[in-house]
């Protein structure tokens, strides 16, 4: 009986002397602060190493090509979820509440499915151009061009909005009770309907398919190109250079490099959107702190795609050199030769 009359005061709350406060759950002092470096850091990296990408892309004259907008639109992507996002998101993860205001948890949540689907679409597009490049390369650049690359970038920021907008206007019907019940000061929680939870099933399995499909067919593709420039370099003695086989390695490369990125992608999130669509149907009951492990787990995919690109590609490393280094500012440095040794 003595415990049960001492529990009220042991019970921290979000907003002290305000009805239907949410209850705290705080971590240690050492916890927070190890919490925060590594929340703090996914973030940082999300917003530097992706401004790096757009910036290497827009300044850099030898970057301008279709693809390479479409990486840089991807980059966008990452970064606004590293600005709008991550910091807020490490606030509520950390102190288990949220200070930032129910509208704010709106537009915060609208943010958060908007950008990581468009990084999901700018994926998909971007599995399609690597496919159309490796398939024929010698009329690729005819077929993908910087107006189909502006159409798919289009799309990628705009089907995203729109879903986005659409089920925080009506993802709730149906579920008044069950928010009224979850509802509390404090909490940022966005509960959706299962007719939502489906349409949110099918825009991310159907882009996924789409990239596990054509990375797959990729993949055979560039094995027996190499096979055939290997033949033939055994049958004539000498490495095989053509202006062909050049650009056929040169496709190859870069549909394994973002091949990496969708491989990461679905590592990052796939987790997550399995417990969401199961936690629909079974009430919400995934317990907060499995939620927040794999909520960060796909916000660290925004920070990811930068560091892939500069393991992969020389002239990222480079365009990063420069723009750190100040090199950027000089006169006619737009159009240095990025992929010289």
């Amino acid at each position: 009986m003595a415990s049960n009359l001492s529990q009220p005061d042991t019970v921290q709350l979000c907003y002290e002397n305000v009805n239907r406060s949410c209850i705290k759950s705080p971590y240690s002092p050492a916890s927070r602060v190890i919490l925060y470096t590594v929340f703090g850091f996914g973030s940082l990296l999300a917003i530097f190493g992706n401004f790096l990408v757009i910036t290497s892309v827009l300044h850099f004259k030898q970057l301008h090509s279709p693809a390479n907008f479409l990486i840089a639109s991807l980059a966008c992507a990452d970064f606004l979820v590293g600005v709008t996002v991550m910091p807020f998101s490490m606030v509520r993860s950390v102190e288990s509440c949220w200070y930032f205001g129910a509208r704010f948890c709106a537009l915060h949540s609208s943010c958060d499915v908007a950008f990581c689907y468009s990084s999901l679409f700018h994926l998909c597009f971007i599995s399609i151009d690597r496919y159309i490049a490796v398939t024929d390369p010698l009329v690729y650049p005819t077929k993908f061009t910087v107006s189909v690359s502006g159409v798919c970038i289009s799309i990628s920021w705009i089907l995203p909005m729109v879903y986005s907008g659409a089920v925080f206007f009506t993802g709730v019907t149906g579920l008044e009770d069950l928010v009224s019940a979850l509802t509390c000061v404090g909490g940022c929680q966005i509960a959706v309907n299962q007719s939502w939870v489906l349409v949110n099933f099918l825009l991310f399995f159907i882009p996924t398919l789409v990239m596990i499909v054509l990375y797959s067919k990729i993949f055979l593709i560039a094995k027996q190109q190499a096979r055939k420039i290997e033949s033939l370099s055994n049958k004539t003695g000498r490495c095989s250079d053509s202006y062909q086989d050049r650009v056929a390695r040169r496709e190859r490369k870069a549909a394994r490099t973002l091949g990496v990125a969708v491989l990461a992608f679905l590592i990052s999130w796939l987790p997550y959107f399995l417990d969401v669509i199961t936690d629909a149907f079974l009430g919400f009951i995934t317990p907060t702190c499995v939620y927040e492990i794999l909520v960060w787990i796909a916000y660290y995919n925004s920070a990811m795609n930068p560091l892939i690109d500069a393991f992969f590609y020389p002239w990222f490393r480079k365009a990063i050199k420069l723009i750190v280094t100040g090199k950027v500012l000089r006169e006619n440095s737009s159009t240095v030769n990025l992929f010289s040794g």
